[in-house]
């Protein structure tokens, strides 16, 4: 057995100096090392040996299997280092060639609009406050004074989840949980997506951001809404704007207004952008109706408050001259690069 032993050692040494490929390798561990290989097939019969001879043929099994598994692993190295150069070689980079240039994204106008719009409130001392897009059908109609199939429900025909979920129609559900959920003195703005079933066309998108503000303390009046919105403008538009109140409705104010701004392309004079008027519509505002305080727990006999909302959107097709709304969502980047 010792014999056969030293016969198997020596195939399988020149068998392994003979391979060129790492799967002959694997054919001459299955063939001598497998379950089913030589050398386990002669330890197999080792129950055939005497005592004596068992410890001395083990020792020698042993042996050449170390010497099987130690030519295989040299092998196995010397086999993977040549195919790596053979890669290495067959795949060389021509570092003469021109790499493939990224090109960068550009910030959408309406992200840059709506960042120096929050600095500007922030600096009068507003708070950012959000709140969730799924919204609840109390939330964004019926504790701001629109109950269940006001007309003014359908000017904002949205999109419902089931009879009392939609998607928010405007951002004052956020004034209402805050209002809720804090003791006036109470100022802050209330940024981000709203959504109405609208046609998309150049004025009209169905996905549209607005921002809007809140504030209700003891003795707010109309004068303290117009000096606010009045600052507003001015750091929007420069120091020569002028803005003007007209007289509106909207159910979660009174009295309501919309505030216009002169037109800051023709400064007043009467352009295509302001449609000869010298004026631009900015937003709609007005002081909180008491109604509206009351469905928060804040008691209108002894608190006051204005609230203002326009939207983002106009607001920057008003500051850049954009005609077509839809080139704020189509991410065109010869559109975006302008800015």
């Amino acid at each position: 057995m010792k014999e056969k032993l030293e016969l198997i050692k020596e195939a399988a040494v020149s068998e392994i100096s003979k391979i060129s490929s790492s799967n002959e390798i694997e054919n001459i561990r299955v063939k001598y090392l497998g379950k089913k290989g030589e050398l386990t097939s002669i330890l197999r019969g080792m129950g055939a040996l005497t005592q004596e001879e068992r410890p001395v043929i083990g020792k020698v099994a042993n042996e050449v299997r170390e010497i099987i598994e130690g030519k295989i692993e040299e092998a196995l190295t010397h086999i993977k280092n040549q195919e790596k150069q053979a890669k290495l070689e067959k795949e060389v980079i021509d570092i003469s060639l021109p790499g493939n240039k990224r090109f960068l994204g550009k910030r959408n106008p309406i992200d840059l609009t709506l960042e120096h719009m929050k600095e500007i409130f922030i600096s009068m001392g507003f708070s950012i406050e959000e709140g969730p897009e799924v919204e609840l059908d109390y939330y964004n109609f019926e504790a701001l004074n629109i109950p269940k199939n006001h007309p003014a429900r359908s000017e904002q025909d949205t999109f419902y989840i089931n009879d009392n979920i939609v998607l928010r129609t405007q951002t004052s559900p956020v004034q209402v949980r805050v209002m809720e959920n804090e003791k006036p003195p109470i100022k802050m703005i209330s940024p981000g997506r709203v959504y109405r079933s609208d046609a998309a066309d150049a004025t009209h998108s169905p996905i549209f951001y607005q921002m809007e503000g809140l504030v209700v303390d003891k003795g707010i009046t109309f004068a303290d809404l117009k000096g606010t919105l009045e600052m507003f403008a001015k750091k929007m538009f420069g120091d020569k704007v002028k803005t003007k109140f007209r007289p509106h409705h909207f159910p979660f104010t009174e009295p309501s207004a919309e505030m216009d701004a002169t037109c800051f392309v023709c400064q007043g004079e009467g352009c295509r952008v302001c449609k000869g008027s010298g004026w631009i519509e900015l937003l709609g505002c007005g002081m909180v109706h008491p109604e509206v305080l009351r469905n928060c727990g804040i008691d209108p006999e002894i608190y006051s408050g204005f609230a203002f909302g326009f939207g983002v959107d106009r607001m920057v097709m008003t500051k850049y001259g954009l005609d077509d709304i839809r080139l704020l969502y189509e991410s065109d980047m010869r559109f975006l690069n302008q800015f």
